[in-house]
C-alpha cells in the first residue's frame, strides 16, 4: 500500500504575516471604496478675476449623514482641484493645488441647515437645498490671471468628498467598517488650453 506524505507548510514569518494582513485590509478598503459621487461636469474659465471653476457633482447623503447632522455632528465635505503640465522626460509639473471645505451643520430651534464656504454661509430650510448647494460648484477662483501660458495645454482634475478626519473622534472610529461614510468621488479630469491675454 502506498501512502503519501503529508507536505510540510512552513509557518509564515513576522514579515510575511505583515504582509498578509496589510492586503486583507487593503482588500477591506476596496471593498468599501466609494463611488457614491460623480463628478458630471467640470470647467475651467478665464475671467477678469483669475481662472474660475465650475462643477455639478451628483451624489446623495445617506441616512447617516442626515442622522448625525440632525444630532449636531457638522460634516466636512471637500472640493479639491489640480492643475499639472505634462512633460515627456519627468514627471509632471504641478501648477496649482487647492481645495475648499464645506460645512454642513443643523439649528434645531430655527429647525435650519446652514451651510459655510470660505467664511460665507447660507442658511436653507431643507435637506434637498442642502444637497443642491453642494452638488454644484460656481465662479471659484482657482488660479490668478496670466499663470497659464497662450496656447498650452494643461491637465485639469477635481474631485468631491466628505472629509472624515474632521469628524469627532468618536465618529471616526465607528465609520471604518460602513460604507455609508464612504463618500467620495473620482478624479474627473479634462484639458484645459491657456488663453491669450
Amino acid at each position: 500500500m502506498l501512502t503519501l506524505a503529508k507536505p510540510r507548510v512552513a509557518p509564515l514569518t513576522r514579515w510575511q504575516a505583515l504582509a498578509c494582513m496589510g492586503l486583507f485590509i487593503l482588500s477591506c478598503g476596496v471593498a468599501f471604496a466609494a463611488d457614491d459621487a460623480t463628478i458630471r461636469d467640470a470647467k475651467l474659465e478665464a475671467t477678469d478675476d483669475g481662472y474660475q471653476l465650475s462643477a455639478d457633482i451628483d451624489f446623495q447623503l445617506t441616512s447617516s449623514m442626515l442622522e448625525a447632522v440632525r444630532k449636531g455632528v457638522p460634516l466636512y465635505f471637500v472640493v479639491e482641484f489640480e492643475l499639472s503640465k505634462g512633460r515627456w522626460y519627468w514627471f509632471d509639473q504641478g501648477v496649482v493645488k487647492a481645495s475648499r471645505d464645506r460645512r454642513v451643520s443643523y439649528a434645531p430651534l430655527t429647525d435650519q441647515y446652514r451651510i459655510a464656504v470660505s467664511g460665507v454661509s447660507q442658511t436653507v430650510a431643507t435637506i434637498e437645498d442642502v444637497q443642491r448647494l453642494l452638488s454644484r460648484v460656481r465662479s471659484w477662483t482657482v488660479l490668478q490671471k496670466g499663470r497659464l501660458k497662450p496656447g498650452e495645454k494643461y491637465d485639469a482634475a477635481v474631485r468631491f468628498r466628505l472629509d472624515n478626519a474632521q469628524l469627532p473622534k468618536p465618529f471616526q472610529l465607528d465609520i471604518l467598517a460602513s460604507k455609508d461614510w464612504n463618500l467620495s468621488s473620482d478624479w474627473y479630469r479634462w484639458t484645459v488650453t491657456g488663453e491669450g491675454k
